[in-house]
């Protein structure tokens, strides 16, 4: 409640200045809805409020995009739906449930926030259509069941348009500048990374949480990365420079996890000839990361790929796996170099010409099958008490809750609480207001629209100045929401004027996400050790298919980046040891080392060995899934001898069969660790 407190009365220029826009986004969205006679203005402003959360401009566009694509979509099924199910009210609201679970599930399976809005105004919209005709079957027909479609997707657009042209024109805020600052944050946040993994005196709790900080920085990047490219010609590049960011710094995780694990537990295999490498790493990391300027790190970056060069080129005795480590080391600097230069073309306005994938969403179908049953299930108890009662503000149980529920579907379990909590203050904040100041001024007045958006300016201007902070935005959105349903503004407010109908919405939307908070709390999902053994199967299977795509290292990247996220997540809420996520970073480098073995065998012998490598790589990834279960895979052992053995039949190279050895040794130190580690946690 503090954060609510300073966020209304000690509000920054930023929020003032948010709140302000979004008033006036609301104020013209309500006066093009009521000059166009539209039915139910007050849809408009439900539209322009969803877009005042993060009203950048790329965002705000393509937040309307989707949002549009979705009311379309969403009145289409609900004509649909009518025009077959009309005299089978109750085969319609199967159909209509139906459809929610479908949009509530596939929305917990994207990534893309926005993407998220497209699935929430697909079944908001198909409720409306079909409930607002139920109600008075008497009318209907399939001109009226049209002429109501149409008037909710119009309503939505104009509130979306409206919203999308005030965030552009008045006080306007580009997407690009907090992705640089997004980027710039993500690799300094690495560079600290990089330099405490190669501290022999850093502690296992300060490394982990570096990594949870890079992941979630990681996605934000990526997150935003989609948005960028509605902002211009230089925003496509810029998309793709954020996607190389982020590929860059998963790529620097899964290098450096070699050193520092093997300096931690087998630091006799590090010996004198690695030690001046990554004491020379370590302060070079130290350094950059201190550094504010662009230029400075890139001269480090460059110093110390020279410095690595000419250490690799000394004539020291070195073990096989030492060797190998060098040229780690150096891959490692390269890709450091990659990462600057990845924020010099972000920052750049020359179009950039990377091509990195952006980080894919993980879909696991049993989360968006529990997800789609809780939006589902809240949605027939709002029927079975509308069908009971016959009360029609019944209904806002089955319309805005469920919304809410696809637009929070991602969120994890604890912070979802929360937010419903706060939800649930918000609108008991938004009725009094109505209930006590808006209604009353409204039944007072002219009912003209100068005074109407007099009356309605304050309440929304403090909502949004909670809407324009994290902390306090459920608090916004629980104020501003509610509170237009409450007033429905309109041409002739004969809806709102009615203190009943006013006071029984407010009971129904306050028990519709009560009830969701009781569904959410009760139906948790798939156990935490369930998720974590999926995500691990998944990680096993693209372990072994990474050679069947193009650009095989970047496709891993892409495909780790989230999971790697889930995974971190799960295991903070399972164990203080972190073992598992130790072992996906494990996975993370595995898929790498893989494609690096694999083209040094085909310089070697082409293709002829191809078959040596996929039982190689499907022992490799057999080996990491039963180092998940503590115990350790014979097999792989066997494969690395035989794939020697079969490489002395094509004359290798004496110094790349070394190196090769030495891979072998470092993979297999790694998942023996890792399955001792978690035998010894899973027996506790």
């Amino acid at each position: 409640m503090q954060a609510l407190f300073n966020s209304l009365f000690f509000p920054n220029k930023q929020a003032i200045q948010f709140a302000i826009k979004g008033v006036l986004a609301m104020a013209m969205s309500l006066y093009i809805a009521m000059f166009l006679n539209l039915d139910r203005p007050y849809w408009a402003l439900i539209g322009a409020v969803f877009l005042q959360i993060r009203p950048e401009g790329g965002l705000v566009v393509e937040k309307g995009m989707y949002q549009i694509i979705g009311s379309a979509t969403g009145g289409i099924v609900g004509i649909i739906i009518l025009s077959w199910f009309a005299p089978y009210p109750e085969l319609a609201l199967g159909l209509l449930a139906l459809w929610l679970g479908l949009n509530s599930g596939l929305s917990a399976m994207v990534r893309r926030q926005n993407l998220v809005y497209a699935f929430a105004m697909a079944g908001m919209t198909a409720s409306l259509v079909c409930l607002l005709v139920m109600v008075q079957p008497s009318t209907a027909s399939s001109q009226t069941i049209f002429a109501l479609a149409q008037a909710r997707i119009s309503e939505i657009m104009v509130g979306v348009v409206c919203a999308a042209l005030v965030s552009k024109l008045i006080w306007p805020v580009k997407v690009k500048d907090g992705l640089q600052a997004s980027a710039r944050n993500v690799i300094n946040q690495t560079l600290n990374y990089l330099s405490v993994e190669l501290d022999p005196q850093g502690s296992h709790d300060k490394r982990h949480q570096h990594i949870d900080a890079i992941l979630e920085s990681v996605t934000a990047v990526s997150d935003d990365s989609s948005a960028v490219s509605f902002e211009g010609p230089e925003g496509p590049g810029q998309s793709r420079a954020a996607n190389a960011i982020c590929n860059s710094v998963l790529s620097l995780l899964a290098l450096v996890q070699i050193f520092g694990r093997l300096q931690r537990q087998h630091p006799e295999l590090i010996g004198e000839v690695l030690a001046p490498i990554l004491t020379q790493m370590r302060e070079s990391f130290t350094q950059m990361a201190e550094s504010k300027d662009y230029d400075e790190c890139y001269i480090i970056a460059q110093q110390l790929r020279r410095t690595q060069l000419e250490y690799s080129n000394l004539d020291i005795e070195k073990t096989p796996l030492q060797a190998r480590l060098i040229k780690v080391s150096l891959e490692l600097s390269a890709e450091l170099v990659v990462l600057l230069k990845g924020y010099a073309k972000l920052t750049s306005k020359i179009p950039a010409k990377l091509n990195a994938p952006s980080i894919q969403p993980y879909r696991d179908p049993l989360v968006g099958i529990t997800t789609g049953l809780r939006s589902m299930l809240l949605f027939l108890v709002g029927a079975g008490l509308w069908v009971g009662t016959g009360s029609t503000s019944v209904l806002m149980i089955m319309i805005l809750p469920v919304v809410f529920s696809i637009m929070m579907a991602r969120l994890p379990l604890a912070i979802l609480t929360v937010v419903l909590q706060r939800l649930l203050v918000g609108i008991l904040f938004a009725i009094p207001l109505a209930v006590f100041y808006a209604v009353p001024l409204l039944a007072a007045s002219s009912r003209n629209y100068e005074l109407l958006v007099l009356i309605l300016a304050g309440p929304y201007f403090l909502g949004l100045l909670a809407l324009a902070n994290r902390p306090t935005l459920p608090y916004g959105l629980g104020i501003c929401i509610p509170f237009t349903i409450f007033v429905m503004p309109s041409n002739d407010m004969t809806r709102a004027l009615s203190i009943s109908s006013t006071i029984s919405n407010a009971m129904a939307i306050f028990v519709g996400v009560s009830v969701l908070y009781w569904i959410f709390k009760l139906i948790t999902g798939p156990s935490l050790p369930l998720m974590m053994t999926r995500l691990m199967r998944v990680t096993r299977r693209d372990i072994i298919d990474i050679d069947q795509h193009s650009a095989p290292e970047h496709w891993f990247n892409a495909r780790m980046g989230d999971r790697l996220l889930r995974i971190s997540t799960y295991d903070k809420a399972m164990s203080p040891e972190r073992n598992i996520t130790d072992l996906a970073l494990t996975g993370l480098n595995l898929g790498h080392v893989s494609m690096r073995l694999r083209r040094i065998v085909r310089r070697t012998a082409n293709t002829k060995l191809d078959s040596e490598l996929e039982r190689w790589q499907t022992a490799l990834g057999d080996a990491f899934m039963q180092a998940f279960y503590g115990k350790n895979e014979p097999q792989f052992t066997k494969q690395c001898h035989q794939l020697l053995r079969k490489l002395d039949e094509y004359d290798l190279p004496l110094e790349q069969k070394e190196m090769l050895e030495g891979m072998f040794e470092r993979i297999g130190l790694t998942l023996e660790r890792s399955a001792a580690a978690i035998a010894k946690q899973r027996a506790i």
